[in-house]
């Protein structure tokens, strides 16, 4: 069944405009980032499943043998998916001797790649043996969509060896995108697996890791935005650890204490969004200094908003003076409380000036890397086609 050798890669996601304002019912402008996740699937001879995940330190063998008694009794319906198979989860958690206490980083993962692996498999006439090693250039836990990538190249790549999708053409040098109904089927399983680790995902970062370029998002419906350009950015994460859960609390506690000012604060918000998604659009077509102005205004009044209801930080602030100091504009990405900023940058920016910012962001201890939004989603790689980097790390494993 498994006989041929695949790289493929996803990207990572952060939100452009609407963060949190999205959960109480306004649109939200997600984009992919170009810091990929990259996985590399390789024939067993031997009837072993291995699984490589250097950037979490999970490492695992398992005999093929020992995993067929864990197989569902029959493969999930791919289009009627509403909820996770509890069962297969708990038989999953027992087997890796995964406990409440234990679910972490590490545990989720593998969680993740079994349970996709076996219900993708389960109507096979035998389980394959094959060896995934996956590298991302995400940090976990930043918000940046790391575990959507993780789980869109296991569905791509698995539906691949299963043969519920046709690899697409590849040249020798080049990557290649699946068809749409077959982007549809990897977006679907790759849903189960953020389930497996966030429990009630909204399903956006998964669809921004399938599709790429910018999603519009509100009230549950996601559309991807035709016609959109690449933008250059300035990707931060300030390391500053947050709770996400404890943010979204607090916005929905400032709206309930003080309704008809925080009412129009969001409403504000998705007038960005919007003003944003009509910007974006008409420079797919021409893009022209006064687009970048629109766009680099929007950050700034967004940023604004966000401190208002209560989700920015002292790292953030110092983040957007930064870089201001140098005529660039920023604003957080995600939850807040710390966490990730993005900061545009326009096509003629000098590169010394990007590379002084940079040096003096990781001077304050901030991570931080100059990459492009509104890439292309899941991809197939040609052996040739990869970075250096990239093969050095999958020829360590």
């Amino acid at each position: 069944m498994c006989n041929t050798e695949l790289i493929v890669s996803a990207p990572g996601k952060a939100i452009l405009h609407g963060e949190h304002a999205v959960v109480h019912g306004k649109v939200a402008l997600a984009v992919s980032v170009n810091l990929r996740t990259y996985l590399r699937l390789q024939p067993n001879p031997d009837g072993t499943i291995r699984l490589q995940l250097p950037n979490v330190e999970a490492f695992a063998t398992w005999d093929v043998s020992s995993l067929q008694p864990l197989r569902p009794p029959c493969a999930a319906d791919p289009w009627n998916m509403d909820k996770l198979d509890s069962a297969l989860f708990q038989r999953l958690r027992d087997f890796a001797g995964f406990t409440e206490e234990t679910l972490d980083t590490h545990s989720m993962a593998v969680l993740a790649f079994l349970y996709i692996y076996l219900s993708i498999f389960a109507e096979s006439r035998e389980l394959p043996s094959f060896t995934v090693t996956v590298w991302s250039e995400l940090p976990p836990g930043a918000g940046l969509g790391s575990s959507a990538a993780f789980s869109v190249c296991l569905a791509a790549a698995m539906l691949s060896v299963q043969g519920s999708v046709s690899l697409p053409p590849l040249d020798t040098e080049s990557t290649a995108r699946w068809c749409k109904q077959d982007l549809e089927l990897i977006n679907m399983w790759a849903f189960q697996g953020e389930k497996v680790i966030h429990g009630t995902p909204s399903g956006v970062d998964n669809a921004v890791a399938t599709w790429g370029g910018i999603l519009r998002y509100r009230a549950g419906n996601i559309t991807p935005l035709s016609r959109v350009p690449m933008l250059r950015i300035l990707l931060t994460n300030t390391k500053v650890p947050r709770s996400t859960k404890l943010l979204v609390a607090g916005v929905r506690d400032k709206i309930k204490k003080f309704p008809s000012i925080m009412g129009p604060v969001l409403d504000s918000i998705d007038g960005i969004s919007i003003t944003c998604e009509q910007t974006l659009q008409e420079m797919a077509g021409h893009a022209t200094p006064e687009h970048y102005s629109v766009l680099e205004e929007l950050m700034d009044i967004n940023q604004h908003h966000l401190d208002v209801i209560g989700v920015g930080h002292t790292s953030v602030d110092h983040l957007c003076r930064i870089t201001l100091a140098q005529g660039l504009h920023s604003k957080l990405t995600g939850a807040g409380g710390g966490g990730c900023g993005i900061t545009l940058l326009r096509p003629g920016t000098d590169s010394l000036v990007v590379q002084s910012v940079i040096l003096e962001l990781k001077d304050c201890g901030y991570d931080c890397w100059e990459t492009s939004i509104g890439v292309p989603g899941v991809q197939l790689h040609s052996m040739s086609s990869m970075t250096a980097d990239v093969l050095s790390v999958f020829n360590s494993y």
